[in-house]
């Protein structure tokens, strides 16, 4: 309880695998949605229904961002964070930037404020691509240029990770932001369900920078009160506060928090 007896706020995180709650399994990968909360005070609680593989199609089609609505309360805050997987052109994924996409995202925003509550943009980050001068490469840079209309059309509040992220690869370069990515080295965990190497999704260290950032922009820009947010300076954290999930967890959640989209909500004649 916070206030004058009012519940406790929750913010609802939507998103693909670089915003997903990440199990012990693909340490030393996370996504920042899973490290909001080191953040946030008590009086908000993070409800992370991000996804791997999740475009705003998907997500919504599938029901993710139906449960929101029937759980998100009036006063509580929905994140929308999609664009790394969008571009895909596997059916059921992919969507046009200034068409599909543009009117999932417009639909969220809609329905999050028929619930009463506050739709946030945040814009994915940059993947991890260089040309051969060392300059970053805006791979993902169309759909956070359509989100941004979405935010300037519905007077979404919106959080500029894409920005920010671009800014910091640049300063960074090729081989410092290697050590951002889900590359792995040679004494971390040998069973992991990673790849070895990989320039989409980020390390913790990345994931806590990426939700450092995104607070303190819901900060500054009084989305939430400042007295929820803390820590801001903090460097350090425990594997127990970043908080990866086992397994079986992991795998529940993924099954989990899915319900029937009304036929009236459903967006076009093929979903």
């Amino acid at each position: 309880m916070y206030g004058d007896g009012l519940p406790r706020r929750r913010m609802f995180v939507t998103g693909d695998s670089t915003v997903v709650t990440r199990s012990v399994d693909y340490l030393p990968m996370a996504g920042w949605g899973q490290v909001l909360a080191l953040f946030l005070g008590p009086e908000v609680e993070i409800v992370n229904c991000a996804r791997a593989r999740a475009s705003s199609k998907s997500f919504y089609d599938r029901g993710r961002f139906q449960w929101i609505m029937d759980n998100v309360r009036p006063g509580d805050y929905v994140l929308i964070s999609f664009g790394q997987v969008d571009w895909e052109p596997e059916k059921g994924l992919f969507t046009e930037p200034f068409g599909e996409y543009q009117a999932y995202l417009r639909q969220m925003v809609g329905l999050t404020r028929e619930a009463q509550a506050h739709p946030v943009l945040v814009l994915t980050h940059e993947r991890r691509k260089y040309d051969a001068y060392d300059n970053v490469q805006r791979f993902l840079h169309i759909y956070p240029m359509a989100m941004r209309e979405i935010a300037e059309e519905t007077c979404a509040p919106l959080v500029d990770l894409y920005a920010q992220s671009v800014e910091w690869w640049a300063g960074l370069g090729p081989a410092a932001t290697r050590e951002l990515f889900a590359y792995l080295k040679p004494d971390e965990n040998p069973v992991a369900n990673l790849k070895g190497w990989d320039d989409t999704h980020c390390r913790a260290e990345a994931a806590i920078e990426f939700a450092r950032f995104i607070v303190r922009a819901l900060r500054d820009q009084q989305i939430v009160p400042p007295h929820w947010v803390h820590s801001l300076d903090r460097t350090e954290f425990t594997t127990d506060e970043i908080g990866w999930l086992d397994t079986d967890t992991f795998n529940r959640l993924t099954k989990e928090r899915v319900a029937p989209v009304p036929e009236s909500a459903r967006i076009g004649a093929d979903t």
